[in-house]
Parts: structure tokens; C-alpha cells; sequence
């Protein structure tokens, strides 16, 4: 499917509107100007989250300003709910994420089913703070909780035919309003090669700011690869399933000349309608814009994962 997308604008990339309409929506809903639904999310789902016990891993933390808890969780990307960056804040307490299960199945010798006790038991839960990059222009530094997905996939003993990694996203028109929309093919689909998969940056990602995940976020449990644009860390996971041939991912169904497998982030590759070169970090400041800031190539964690990539045309598996 190609789908006809008009031009997107400097205003649309470089994200004025955020700033306007995030610190509207958040004054609305404390002053409760939103009604019922939307100031029981904002006790429900922002503020009763559980807390998890899990240290700081130095190993992933950086020296840089965190993206506030206030706008991770009220701007983001989660079309299940609707396109708009506030949709996931609004409609996401639609969401039972409990129970939950997660199969993980195909090229192994050991299927299973996880529900969500088992994940969190299955490895020391621990917080790291990426840096976050969207395909759109505009970044986030996050603490996300969770451990390495690698920990998940040895349990499972992937076959030696076993060549990448499926991940697919819950999905439920009853629950999800988004789901009505025909952008994309549901459910929603994402995929990495097993050794990206396996590479100690790739989080299998259950809290962040110290907490449970909160429904607009992807809860209950959902993937972050940190060197991708946002959209290759699936949310609401169900189901991952080892493969041998490349999976097909919606975005690259949905728009191939835009969004490739790879996805990694790559200031010298430009989206065909903006540049990629420099980003907008989401902020609490006062200011309508935040500051550009240049793009870093693998959103920074070059020393970690470009020898994943060695010899291959980045531009052209892009």
C-alpha cells in the first residue's frame, strides 16, 4: 500500500504545537476542565503507577537533562490511539493490560508463554536513560526500566535457522479507537536481525522513571532500541516470534521509500521530506522551541553497535 502523505512542514517536524498544546492539556486536566475520563487518567494512569526496584546501570546513563515524566507521557506516538501526540495520554486508559500474556515462538527449541510476573522476575530489573530519537525530528532522554531482551530470547533456544526477530503489538478495535484508521496494517509490526536483537543496548522495557509502564507508553510491556528512530520499539508487545527471512514491518509496508528496516538513526540519510541532520529535544523549558541540536549517528551509541553494520550501504539499507 503507498499511501499519498502530504508535505510536512518545519512547524509539523520541529513541533510547535506541543509545546502549546501539552501545557494546555495538562492545566485542563488538573483544573478538571476535561471531564471525568480525562482526570481519571491523570490519577489512574500517571500518578498510580507501581514502582519497581531497579538501580541505575551506569553503563547506560548518560550526563544529559531528562525529558520530564509530564512529557514523555502526554506527547508521543502511539497510533492504536489516534495520530495526534496527545491521543495516547487521552484514549489510552481504554487499554486491560492485566492479565497479559506474551508468547515468544517460531525458530526455537523452547516455546513459551510469558505473563507479565514472569517478566519481571526474569532478570534483574534495572533503569537506563537513553536517548531517544523520532523519525519526525524531535528527541527525548528517558529512564527506561527493563533488562536486556537477550536474556528473554537464550530461554527460548532460537534454532540455528533463526535469523530475526518479529515483534507484533496487541490490538483490539474495542479498546484501541486508532484501529478504525487504515494508515498502516494492523496489528502493528516491527522487526530486528537476531544480533540486533541480542545486542546488550536492546531493552526489553517494562517501567520507566522508576515505575510500571503507563498505557500511553506501550504498557504493559514493550521494546526500546535506542541507535533506531522510535518507531522500530514496538509497543503493547504480544507476541515475538523468530523468523528466517526479514519480517515485514508496517511502517516499511505502509511507506517503503520512507521507512526501511534498518531505521537507524542517520543524520547523513534524509527522510525523503525533511532533513535528518539536526533535532528538536522535547522540553519543559518555557520557550515555544527548544534549541536544534545536531543529530549524532546511532543516535550516539556508535561505539556500541556500528560494527553491526560493517560493510554495509547505510543509505542504501536505510
Amino acid at each position: 500500500m503507498k499511501l499519498n502523505l502530504p508535505p510536512i512542514s518545519s512547524s509539523e517536524i520541529t513541533p510547535q504545537r506541543v509545546f502549546e498544546k501539552r501545557r494546555e492539556l495538562i492545566k485542563l486536566a488538573a483544573g478538571g476542565a476535561l471531564g471525568l475520563e480525562m482526570s481519571s487518567w491523570f490519577s489512574r494512569d500517571a500518578l498510580a503507577q507501581t514502582k519497581l526496584n531497579a538501580p541505575l546501570n551506569p553503563a547506560y546513563n548518560l550526563m544529559e537533562r531528562k525529558t520530564s515524566f509530564n512529557d514523555v507521557t502526554s506527547y508521543n506516538n502511539f497510533y492504536e490511539f489516534g495520530t495526534d501526540k496527545s491521543d495516547p495520554a487521552v484514549y489510552a486508559s481504554n487499554l486491560i493490560t492485566s492479565p497479559w500474556k506474551l508468547s515468544v515462538e517460531g525458530l526455537v527449541g523452547k516455546p513459551r508463554v510469558f505473563d507479565i510476573d514472569d517478566l519481571m522476575k526474569l532478570a534483574p530489573l534495572e533503569e537506563r536513560v537513553y536517548r531517544m530519537r523520532c523519525v519526525e525530528g524531535w528527541s527525548m532522554v528517558i529512564p527506561w526500566v527493563g533488562y536486556s531482551l537477550s536474556h528473554l530470547l537464550k530461554l527460548v533456544n532460537p534454532l540455528g535457522s533463526a535469523k530475526f526477530v518479529e515483534f507484533v503489538s496487541f490490538a483490539d478495535k474495542k479498546q484501541m479507537r486508532g484501529l478504525g484508521s487504515d494508515i498502516i496494517q494492523w496489528p502493528y509490526v516491527e522487526g530486528l536481525r537476531l544480533d540486533e536483537a541480542n545486542h546488550p543496548l536492546t531493552l526489553l522495557t517494562l517501567g520507566l522513571y522508576g515505575q510500571t509502564l503507563p498505557k500511553q507508553s506501550g504498557a504493559p510491556v514493550r521494546m526500546v532500541i535506542p541507535w533506531k528512530y522510535g518507531f522500530k520499539s514496538g509497543k503493547s508487545i504480544v507476541k515475538i516470534k523468530l523468523v528466517e527471512k526479514q519480517p515485514a514491518t508496517s511502517w516499511n509496508i505502509a511507506i517503503p521509500d520512507e521507512y526501511g528496516f534498518y531505521s537507524n538513526v542517520n543524520p547523513e540519510v534524509d527522510h525523503p521530506r525533511w532533513s535528518q541532520a539536526s533535532e528538536r529535544r522535547i522540553s519543559d523549558d518555557k520557550s515555544i522551541f527548544s534549541p536544534k541540536i545536531k543529530t549524532l549517528k546511532f543516535n550516539g551509541y556508535g561505539d556500541q553497535v556500528a560494527s553491526l553494520y560493517a560493510g554495509m550501504d547505510l543509505k542504501k539499507f536505510y
